[in-house]
């Protein structure tokens, strides 16, 4: 795009109520924060968080798997892509089949689109795709506050990097709650089955009808060597889409801490209890008797980033320092022993939007002492 033509975008956006700093709502479009690991293999029977941050796969009623990972193919200007890789295939499509790539973005955070009023504004949607053959997709606004209406657009992919525009239009009816609850969703689907693909493509805002989302779309799911890559995601106010805008990765990884959250150190995810580094892991406790539960070490963790909720904790044992056999038995320090996984499976409480405790029980544990404890966890307050 030349400064001419972005220069002109920006001013129509502005005009339209947006342009300015702090325009994309979407959280690490550029695909440069992956705080759960950078590949996950066998992805497709559930749904879920597995790569780039902020990032959800989503997959209903299919056969087909994926690899995901954070992959360092990006066109100029971008360091890492988010790439789904088809490991296996699936060509006899069920008619309630559905695989998506979904960013779920809180109401507060998406009220200068005016949604539901007499001003509202439009949506510019911007991103990069690539695959290994050319296909069609579909990418979708659903609105969770309004009996989900939606809007859907189609795209295409080639073999080399291209930059897709959408502007979705306004839309003066239903309005989004102004809370950390999900108001929109962003969705690019990727594999449909007739449940979804038999009606006419919604390309005005609209009364959900599921026959309508996906009509046109290619399936990912036709060749086990289908891949899909995506990065420089951008949805901002106005009119015409414009450059992304790029942030420090410090900034973005400070955003993608509201969702989610580990203390591992960089480089060692939760799945990787074997190769985790014991240098993070310690932490001070105090020790108490309960009469009816014997020796507990109580420690307290405070989150770096506040969350958006009061998140899922879960435990993580460790390798290397004492037996590091059972999953979630943390560790302790045994002055006259050295390190040593605990009697029990180690618990979360008091948990917190702001912090958690853990609760570690071992009957050598000496009451009233200072004690050191290491394990691991991760917090997950995502939409």
């Amino acid at each position: 795009m030349s400064k001419a033509a972005e220069l002109a975008n920006l001013i129509g956006n502005i005009n339209a109520g947006g342009g300015g700093v702090n325009r994309n709502v979407i959280i690490n479009g550029a695909m440069n924060v992956a705080q759960r690991g950078t590949s996950s293999t066998g992805v497709g029977a559930s749904s879920g968080y597995f790569t780039c941050d902020r990032w959800k796969y989503y997959s209903s009623n299919t056969a087909g798997r994926v690899t995901l990972s954070q992959d360092s193919s990006a066109p100029e200007g971008f360091a890492n892509s988010f790439k789904v890789d088809v490991t296996t295939a699936d060509t006899s499509i069920a008619s309630n089949e559905q695989v998506m790539i979904q960013q779920r973005i809180e109401g507060q955070n998406l009220q200068q689109f005016k949604k539901g009023t007499s001003s509202a504004n439009p949506w510019a949607l911007s991103f990069y795709v690539k695959g290994n053959a050319s296909a069609t997709y579909a990418v979708e606004l659903m609105d969770a506050d309004n009996s989900d209406r939606h809007v859907n657009k189609l795209f295409n992919v080639t073999t080399d990097w291209t930059r897709v525009e959408i502007t979705f239009p306004a839309d003066t009816t239903g309005t989004m709650d102004d809370d950390n609850a999900v108001s929109i969703d962003l969705q690019i689907i990727l594999h449909s089955g007739t449940d979804f693909t038999s009606g006419t493509l919604q390309e005005t805002w609209g009364a959900l009808s599921q026959t309508n989302r996906a009509v046109g779309i290619s399936s990912i799911f036709d060749s086990t060597d289908r891949t899909f890559f995506l990065t420089g995601v951008q949805l901002e106010v106005g009119q015409n889409p414009t450059e992304f805008e790029s942030e420090p990765v410090e900034r973005t990884l400070h955003k993608c801490k509201r969702y989610y959250e580990h203390n591992y150190e960089a480089g060692y995810y939760p799945a990787d209890g074997v190769n985790y580094s014991q240098t993070s892991s310690p932490f001070l406790g105090n020790c108490y008797h309960q009469t009816s539960g014997g020796r507990y070490i109580m420690t307290h963790h405070k989150f770096e980033v506040e969350k958006r909720t009061s998140p899922t904790v879960t435990l993580y044992r460790v390798a290397g320092l004492g037996n590091g056999s059972t999953a979630n038995r943390w560790d302790w320090f045994n002055y006259s022993g050295g390190w040593d996984e605990t009697d029990d499976a180690t618990e979360a409480g008091e948990i917190t939007s702001k912090h958690h405790g853990a609760l570690a029980r071992d009957s050598e544990a000496n009451v009233n002492e200072a004690l050191a404890v290491a394990g691991g966890w991760d917090a997950s307050a995502e939409l």
